[in-house]
């Protein structure tokens, strides 16, 4: 089973602000100017130090200058997808019967269910601080569009139930699908399975609040026999 998950690049925030604690009149940090005549400021600007592991890292200038910069306002948005980068959002954890590497039959049911972890189904929450702005997100999965590779798409609005083989031949209660068809004639003998999973992420921060939506897909195959009947 193979599981995307989609990292959307995005600039990282500056701050500029005076040293809470002015250099002495001695220091070079004054570029020939003396105390009160302006001021020495530090401008910091973060940067994505590990994209692969959503890291992040800070780099610090200190200048003179007569007076403030203008400081870049900080975009709540920014720290949002910082925030959401951070909970590792995945494609769903897929469950499926019949299991990979096994082999339903046509017309019998096929169960299909995701675990519900933190990164594969939620909730999960992050926060993201620039400055005195923080942002926090909480993300949940919404609902899940199965492709079963035979030209029909199932729509899950819960994780599915996982099979358990007492159920036997009983149809999933929430999250199911029958073939009506083998997979004989399909690449492998086996039909490609595309779970794409809808994050809702619910956001707050710097005064502001919104919703977004993300897509993270995982896939997997399956193979589906022909019933055979006896004379």
């Amino acid at each position: 089973m193979a599981r995307e998950g989609h990292k959307k690049q995005v600039p990282l925030p500056c701050t500029t602000a005076p040293l809470d604690q002015q250099p002495p009149a001695n220091s070079r940090l004054w570029a020939g100017h003396k105390p009160g005549d302006g001021a020495v400021y530090s401008r910091t600007c973060a940067f994505d130090a590990a994209s692969s592991a959503g890291g992040l890292g800070a780099a610090t200038r200190t200048f003179w200058a007569a007076k403030s910069p203008p400081a870049k306002a900080v975009d709540p948005a920014v720290l949002t997808q910082q925030a959401v980068d951070r909970m590792r959002l995945s494609g769903p954890e897929i469950g499926i019967v019949p299991k990979p590497g096994g082999s339903g039959l046509v017309g019998l049911p096929v169960w299909m269910w995701t675990a519900k972890t933190a990164e594969a189904y939620g909730p999960n929450s992050a926060s993201a601080t620039a400055g005195a702005v923080t942002v926090t997100a909480t993300a949940k999965v919404s609902k899940i569009v199965w492709d079963m590779g035979d030209g029909h798409t199932v729509t899950c609005t819960t994780a599915g139930t996982p099979y358990k083989p007492s159920y036997g031949n009983k149809t999933s209660p929430d999250c199911g699908h029958h073939y009506r068809r083998s997979s004989k004639d399909e690449p492998g003998d086996k039909y490609p399975v595309t779970a794409t999973s809808t994050w809702t992420i619910d956001w707050s921060g710097g005064g502001q609040s919104g919703q977004l939506t993300q897509t993270r897909r995982s896939r997997t195959q399956v193979t589906i026999g022909q019933l055979k009947v006896l004379n």
